[in-house]
């Protein structure tokens, strides 16, 4: 059996877009290719399940390109837009696959155009144009958990069995306006007066607010993405915006809710058998139906 083509792969900057592109890292590594995966510093620790090699992108152009061109590898994809990651794989002399956006079509090595589709076809149709090889596209995402992210999970839970998990809090705003449900407090209110444990995991920083979003919850802090993942899969059910959790939780297979009105779930909805989208662009759901259909679920 020959030795696998080391492949570089620019991941996305968002904890739910690389969520998303986890079919296509798949396909790349089934049909023949090594990924050494550049992103975020998190990207390690979430994607330590996968046995890729994932390192941190360092910051700057020149610096970029000098990590990309040491990892020895002449192919790229690039699951990022901007014209920098273009031009940072073109200095590193990697002929990469990308998007043809802002105006970076002469840098990529293979240039194709975005059709209007699911961010993990978006993700899948790059992968596959790097290998050449037509595959379906999986129904479901699949981010294999490491035993230290089982563990660290177990022993955030002690003492806790069944439960459901919200995840109040989105990062940014899209057309100015947030992603945030404004019904979680009354959501988790009716939970936990239901008899019902919630648990959420917040991030650094974000303990505060959590709290107060989310009367009544038992909140997890300091918990390392993989570790979060591990929680999201022990649970009965997961209610989140459309965000990094929302996505974390489809790809551990997790009944996962996600709440949509500024954004489109054709876009972005949970890919997953077990997930499900209310809302829709401009309106919120009810929180008496998202209880509903938490209630059909468990």
């Amino acid at each position: 059996m020959s030795a696998a083509e080391p492949i570089v792969v620019r991941l996305p900057n968002w904890v739910g877009d690389v969520c998303m592109a986890l079919p296509a890292l798949a396909h790349l590594r089934a049909h023949g290719f090594a990924p050494i995966c550049f992103g975020r510093g998190w990207a390690r620790d979430l994607l330590a399940g996968t046995g890729d090699d994932v390192r941190a992108l360092p910051k700057g152009l020149r610096a970029g390109a000098a990590a990309l061109r040491a990892a020895g590898a002449t192919r790229g994809v690039l699951f990022t837009n901007s014209f920098g990651s273009a031009l940072m794989a073109r200095l590193a002399g990697v002929r990469a696959v990308g998007y043809r956006r802002e105006f970076r079509g002469l840098l990529l090595g293979q240039a194709l155009r975005r059709r209007a589709t699911h961010e993990v076809d978006a993700f899948h149709a790059l992968a596959t144009a790097a290998t050449g090889v037509a595959a379906p596209l999986p129904d479901r995402l699949e981010l294999p958990l490491s035993d230290a992210h089982r563990v660290a999970a177990a022993t955030a839970l002690a003492g806790i069995d069944r439960f459901t998990a919200l995840c109040p809090l989105a990062t940014g705003l899209v057309r100015g306006r947030s992603k945030q449900w404004p019904s979680f407090p009354l959501l988790c209110r009716a939970l936990v007066e239901a008899g019902r444990t919630v648990v959420c995991c917040p991030g650094p920083g974000e303990e505060a607010l959590a709290a107060r979003l989310l009367p009544g919850a038992r909140l997890l802090p300091g918990l390392g993405l993989g570790a979060y993942a591990a929680v999201l899969a022990r649970a009965e059910a997961v209610v989140a915006n459309d965000s990094g959790p929302m996505h974390l939780a489809a790809a551990v297979g997790a009944r996962v809710i996600g709440v949509f009105c500024v954004t489109e779930p054709e876009r972005t909805r949970p890919w997953s058998p077990h997930g499900t989208a209310f809302g829709a662009l401009a309106r919120w759901p009810s929180p008496v139906e998202v209880l509903r259909a938490l209630e059909r679920q468990t």
